[in-house]
C-alpha cells in the first residue's frame, strides 16, 4: 500500500494512521484511555526516531468511533500534549479499519518548535 508510519520533510514530521496495536494485535479493546495512550506512545516513538519530540507538536487529529468516550480520549491527549498547545481536531467516524479500535491518531511536529533541553 506504500504506507509508512512517519515521514520527516525538512523541519516537519508527519505521523499518520496510528492505531492502538501491539505485537499481539489490537490493544486494550474497550478501553478508550488505554487505546488513546497507546496510539500516542507509538506516535511519540516515531517522532523521536526522526529527531523530534512531542513538545514540538503543532497539530493532532483523533478519529473516534461513535461509541468512543471522547472525554477519555481528550484526557489522554492532554497527558501527551497539554504543554505543546498544538491545534487539535477530533472527528467521529463510522468505523475504523479494525472493529476493536475505538481511536486512531495523527500527529504533526515542527522540530523548530521543540524547546531545547
Amino acid at each position: 500500500m506504500g504506507f509508512c508510519r512517519a515521514l520527516r520533510i525538512g523541519d516537519r514530521i508527519l505521523v499518520a494512521g496510528t492505531a492502538p496495536i501491539d505485537q499481539h494485535g489490537p490493544y486494550a479493546p474497550g478501553d478508550v484511555d488505554a487505546q488513546t495512550r497507546r496510539c500516542f506512545e507509538i506516535a511519540q516513538r516515531a517522532v523521536e526516531q526522526l529527531g523530534g519530540a512531542l513538545a514540538g507538536a503543532v497539530r493532532t487529529r483523533l478519529y473516534l468511533t461513535p461509541e468512543t468516550d471522547w472525554e477519555a480520549a481528550a484526557e489522554a491527549h492532554g497527558a501527551f500534549f497539554g504543554s505543546a498547545r498544538a491545534v487539535a481536531t477530533a472527528l467521529r467516524v463510522a468505523t475504523l479499519l479494525d472493529p476493536a479500535w475505538q481511536v486512531e491518531v495523527e500527529v504533526e511536529v515542527d522540530v523548530r518548535s521543540t524547546p531545547a533541553e
